[in-house]
C-alpha cells in the first residue's frame, strides 16, 4: 500500500531528523533533501505529496524554491521557519505557499496542518485503488479484486475494506472501526460490524482470498 511521501527541505540536521521521525511515525513515507545544489531534481525525482520548505537554505532561499516548485507543481507546501514576522508569512502566501508554521513548532499542529491539506488536495475519491497482499481495493467502483475475480462490495464493506487497508498490518479495534463509520456518516454499531466482516470474509472466500482479515481475541482485526 502506497504511503504519502513527504519531502522535507531543511538543512538543520536534528530538526531534519525529528521530523522524518515525526513524519514515519505518522504513517508518511518522509524523505530529506540532503545536496542543496539540486533541490528542483530532489523535488522532481521524489513525487512528494507534500514538501516542508525551510527558509533559511543554504544555497538558494525558501521563497526562491517555493517560487521554482509552483512554476510546475501545485503539491502542497508548508513553510516550516524560524522566520516569524507578519512579512515572512505574507511572502510565503503571496509565492505560492499552503500554510506557515514558526519554529519550535508544535508537533500536533503540524500533523494537523498536513492532515488537513492531504484530504483537500488528494480526497479519497481520487485515490483509485489501494494495494495489499495481492488483492486490490477499487474505491471508484466498489468492488476488491484478487487473482483476476472481483467482488462487489456495499457502501459499509468498501468503508471498513479502505479502514483496514489504510491501517494494512496494524491491529484495528473494533471501536475504533465503529467510530471510523460513524464519522463519515455510515451507522453501524458493534453488532452490525460482525455481520458486515463476515460477508466481508464470504465475498474474499469467493474469489480466492482466505484468512485475509484476521481477528485477534479481544483486540480487533488486522489485514
Amino acid at each position: 500500500m502506497e504511503k504519502y511521501k513527504i519531502l522535507i527541505i531543511e538543512d538543520d540536521p536534528i530538526i531534519q531528523t525529528e521530523l522524518q521521525v515525526l513524519l514515519n511515525g505518522n504513517g508518511y513515507e518522509a524523505s530529506a533533501v540532503t545536496d542543496f545544489t539540486s533541490v528542483m531534481q530532489a523535488v522532481k525525482n521524489t513525487h512528494p505529496y507534500l514538501i516542508l520548505l525551510d527558509i533559511k537554505l543554504p544555497q538558494e532561499s525558501g521563497y526562491s524554491i517555493c517560487s521554482q516548485i509552483r512554476s510546475f507543481s501545485n503539491v502542497p507546501i508548508i513553510f516550516v521557519t524560524s522566520c516569524n514576522t507578519d512579512m515572512d508569512e505574507l511572502n510565503s502566501i503571496l509565492l505560492g505557499g499552503d500554510a506557515f508554521i514558526t519554529k519550535p513548532y508544535n508537533t500536533a499542529i503540524l500533523l494537523a496542518k498536513i492532515s488537513s491539506l492531504m484530504k483537500r488536495a488528494y480526497p479519497i475519491e481520487q485515490i483509485e485503488r489501494l494495494n495489499w497482499q495481492g488483492a486490490i481495493l477499487h474505491l471508484e467502483s466498489s468492488t476488491i479484486e484478487y487473482d483476476g475475480n472481483q467482488a462487489e462490495l456495499t457502501k459499509n464493506e468498501l468503508k471498513i475494506l479502505y479502514y483496514l487497508f489504510k491501517h494494512a498490518g496494524k491491529i484495528c479495534s473494533r471501536n475504533d472501526i465503529v467510530d471510523y463509520l460513524w464519522d463519515n456518516q455510515l451507522y453501524v454499531d458493534d453488532n452490525a460490524l460482525s455481520v458486515n466482516i463476515n460477508r466481508i470474509r464470504e465475498k474474499l472466500a469467493g474469489i480466492g482470498l482466505t484468512n485475509f482479515i484476521k481477528t485477534k481475541h479481544r483486540q480487533g482485526y488486522t489485514i
